[in-house]
């Protein structure tokens, strides 16, 4: 029985989903939603009393659901996250970012700078090496790690919200 249904709804949905679909909707994205909503259907409470009338609404609903996502959707209007190879001035801006914050480690207190240098190594420590190169448990680091970083981040606050008012 449902394979027959599926069978003999499928033109009639390949067909509604083409005269539905708009700009910035796909017939095909319209025909997966309404199968998925059908066999949702199948599961919960058997076929539908009239299958081709449920399957029109429901390619309209799909296709009203579609255009209100796409009205509230805008688009990105910023830089790529990567647009491939960075330029000299990103280059430059990231390695003053490093700087800052490697001299901000090293103003914190106790043996933070200590623990975020190891945590910022390139060698990419384990929790295990790093506790061990600072002589504590490996247990400890983690609210040792959360004391320094709130530490930190309370170091460098001043310091962004000075140069966020200038720029």
């Amino acid at each position: 029985m449902t394979h027959e249904l599926l069978t003999t709804l499928r033109p009639l949905l390949a067909a509604e989903a083409s005269a539905e679909a708009h700009a910035g909707t796909e017939p095909a994205d319209l025909e997966q939603a309404v199968w998925l909503r059908l066999l949702e259907r199948l599961d919960s409470g058997g076929p539908p009393h009239d299958p081709e009338r449920w399957l029109r609404r429901a390619v309209r609903a799909e296709a009203r659901r579609t255009r209100r996502t796409l009205r509230r959707e805008l688009p990105y209007e910023s830089e790529p996250a990567d647009d491939g190879d960075p330029t000299p001035e990103h280059l430059a801006l990231a390695a003053a970012r490093r700087r800052d914050l490697r001299e901000a480690v090293r103003r914190l207190p106790g043996r933070c700078p200590t623990l975020l240098e190891a945590l910022l190594s390139p060698d990419d420590l384990t929790y295990r090496e790093i506790a061990g190169e600072l002589g504590i448990s490996q247990g400890s680091l983690g609210p040792e790690r959360s004391r320094c970083l709130g530490c930190l981040r309370r170091l460098l606050a001043p310091e962004v919200a000075a140069r966020g008012a200038r720029g």
